[in-house]
C-alpha cells in the first residue's frame, strides 16, 4: 500500500507547522491509522539521536523526533532525511541520513537541491510503503519565490506524493488574512489545487469577530478556513526554536527555583529542557546578561554548535564573571555538551573543526575537538557526587544522547597541582570537588524522570498526556470529518 500524504505549510516560520502536525500525527494514529511524519529538510540546531534504517544511529530534527512519538511510531533518519545545522550565519553543516556529510556541506544552497532530492524522494517513498498516512510539515513558507527552483521541503514532495496540503498563519501577530492570500497567490499555479483549507493559529478573542474575512478570502481564492486555533501558552510541546517569552516558561504554582540558561546564539538541543518548562515551581530564564542571572538557583550552559564562538560572545556578555561569581558562592552550575567543554580550561582544535579557545576555568579538564562527531544514545548510572546541588544523581541511571564534537579528559597540569574533577559518569560527566559544578555530555538528563525528581523532586508532564491534549485541540476546533476527509481517498 502506498500511503496518502498530508502536507502542513506555514505563511512563515512560527506560524505553527510543527505543533499542529504532531497533533495531527497524534490525531490520525488515534483513528488506527499507520502514521509518520516527514519533514524533507529541516534547520535547526535542536536534534535527536535516533535509528538509521541500517541498524546504526543519527540525526534527525527534534521536531520529527516528537512527531514520531506522538504518532507512536519509532523515530528514524528517513523522516527528515536532510537537516541543516547553523554554525554561522552564512555556514550550515549538512546531514544527510543522519551522518554529516562534509561535500555537501561545502557545496552552495543551490547546489545542494538535485544531489540530495533523489535520497529525499526514496525516504519518502519507503515510508509510504510502510504506513497509511504521511504528515508532512514544510519549511519557512511555500511561496519564497526566490527558491522555488530548488525547493525540496514545500513543493517537491506535495507534487511528488500527490499530497493535500493545510496553510497554517499565526493570527496573534497581525496580517493572518494578506499571508494566507499573498501565500496562495505566490504557490506554483499547479499546486494550488493541492491546498484544502486555511488554519488560523493562535487567535485569542471571540472568532466571531473574525466575520466575514473567512468568507471573503474563500471568494478570492476557493478555499475555506477550515479551522481557528485559540493561542495555547505552555501547551507542553517543545518549540522548534527553543526560546520562547516569559509567559511559556513557568509551570505553575509558586517559584521554588530559578533556572538560567544562557541563551547564546549558535545554543543547541534547547528541547531537553522543556521538562523544567513544565514542572510546578520551577521558573526558566534565557540568560543573555548578567542581570538575567541575578537570583537564579541554577545557571545552566547548554548546548552549542559553534563552542569556542559562543564562548567568546559569553566572554563579551560579562556572563563569564557572573557565572564565576556564582560558582565562587557555591551556586549550581551545569554545563551540557558545549557547555560541559566551556568549564574546562581550553579548547583545542587540531582539526579546524570548531576554534582554540581558553575556557572558564571551572572544571580542570581539556577538550581536543576531533574530526569525527560523536552521534550515539547513551544509558549510565551516576557514581556519588560531593555533597552539594547535584548529589541527589548519586546512584540514579539516566538515558540520554550524544551529539559532539571533541574528547574531554583531565588537564594533566591541573591534576599533577591536585586539582581533581569527580568522574560521575564514565567519559560523560565530571563534578568539581565542591559538588556545585557539573558538566555532562549526555542530553536528556531532564526527560529523564528520576534525574527530575532527584534535583527537584518534580515529576514531568508525560508526552503522552501533551500529545494527547494537542489531538484534542484540533479535534475540537475543526468541523466534524474534516480531518477524516483530508487523509480519506
Amino acid at each position: 500500500m502506498t500511503a496518502r500524504c498530508l502536507m502542513v505549510w506555514g505563511t512563515s516560520s512560527g506560524a505553527g507547522k510543527s505543533w499542529l502536525a504532531t497533533a495531527l500525527c497524534r490525531w490520525y494514529a488515534r483513528q488506527g491509522l499507520r502514521v509518520a511524519p516527514f519533514k524533507a529538510q529541516n534547520m535547526s540546531n535542536n536534534a535527536r539521536v535516533v535509528a538509521t534504517p541500517e541498524g546504526g544511529e543519527g540525526e534527525i530534527g527534534a521536531a520529527q523526533y516528537f512527531q514520531a512519538l506522538a504518532a507512536g511510531v519509532e523515530p528514524d533518519v528517513r523522516m527528515n532525511p536532510l537537516l541543516l545545522k547553523p554554525e554561522a550565519d552564512t555556514r550550515s553543516q549538512v546531514v544527510l541520513l543522519g551522518r554529516v556529510d562534509a561535500e555537501l556541506t561545502a557545496l552552495r544552497w543551490r547546489e545542494r537541491s538535485p544531489r540530495v532530492w533523489p535520497v529525499v524522494r526514496q525516504a519518502l517513498d519507503e515510508l509510504r510503503a510502510e504506513h497509511d498516512l504521511i504528515v508532512m510539515e514544510g519549511a519557512g513558507s511555500p511561496a519564497e519565490i526566490n527558491l522555488q527552483d530548488t525547493d525540496i521541503v514545500n513543493l517537491a514532495p506535495v507534487r511528488h506524493a500527490q499530497a493535500r496540503a493545510l496553510l497554517v498563519a499565526d493570527i496573534d501577530r497581525g496580517g493572518a488574512f494578506a499571508h494566507l492570500y499573498g501565500t496562495w497567490a505566490l504557490l506554483p499555479a499547479d499546486l494550488r489545487g493541492a491546498l484544502r483549507g486555511f488554519v488560523l493559529n493562535k487567535f485569542r478573542g471571540d472568532a466571531a469577530l473574525l466575520e466575514p474575512a473567512p468568507q471573503r478570502l474563500q471568494a478570492l481564492t476557493g478555499v475555506p478556513t477550515l479551522a481557528t486555533l485559540p493561542l495555547r501558552w505552555g501547551h507542553g510541546l517543545p518549540e522548534e526554536d527553543g526560546v520562547f517569552d516569559d509567559r511559556a516558561t513557568r509551570g505553575g504554582g509558586p517559584v521554588r527555583s530559578t533556572v538560567a540558561v544562557v541563551a547564546y546564539p549558535r545554543i543547541s538541543n534547547l528541547d531537553e529542557f522543556q521538562p523544567l518548562k513544565n514542572a510546578a515551581g520551577v521558573r526558566l530564564v534565557w540568560a543573555r546578561t548578567p542581570a538575567d542571572c541575578a537570583g537564579a538557583d541554577w545557571i545552566i550552559l547548554p548546548g552549542s554548535k559553534a563552542t569556542a564562538a559562543d564562548l567568546a560572545w559569553l566572554r563579551a556578555q560579562g556572563l563569564d564573571a557572573a557565572i564565576a561569581a556564582h560558582a565562587a558562592r557555591g551556586g549550581a552550575v551545569l554545563g551540557i555538551c558545549g557547555g560541559l567543554q566551556m568549564l574546562g580550561e581550553a579548547l583545542i582544535d587540531p582539526h579546524g573543526v570548531d576554534g582554540n579557545a581558553p575556557g572558564l576555568g571551572l572544571l580542570p579538564l581539556v577538550t581536543a575537538f576531533e574530526r569525527d562527531k560523536t552521534v550515539r544514545r547513551s544509558a549510565a548510572t551516576f557514581a556519588a557526587l560531593p555533597p552539594g546541588p547535584w548529589a541527589g544523581l548519586g546512584g540514579v541511571r539516566v538515558r540520554g544522547y550524544e551529539i559532539h564534537h571533541g574528547r574531554t579528559v583531565p588537564h594533566p597540569a591541573l591534576v599533577a597541582r591536585g586539582e581533581i574533577a569527580h568522574e560521575v559518569l564514565p567519559g560523560l560527566a565530571w563534578c568539581n570537588a565542591a559538588g556545585n559544578v557539573l558538566g555532562l555530555y549526555l542530553h536528556g538528563l531532564f526527560e529523564d524522570e528520576a534525574a527530575l525528581r532527584a534535583l527537584l523532586g518534580a515529576r514531568a508532564r508525560p508526552l503522552a498526556d501533551v500529545f494527547d491534549d494537542l489531538a484534542g485541540l484540533v479535534e475540537a476546533h475543526f468541523a466534524p470529518g474534516v480531518l477524516a476527509a483530508l487523509a480519506g481517498p
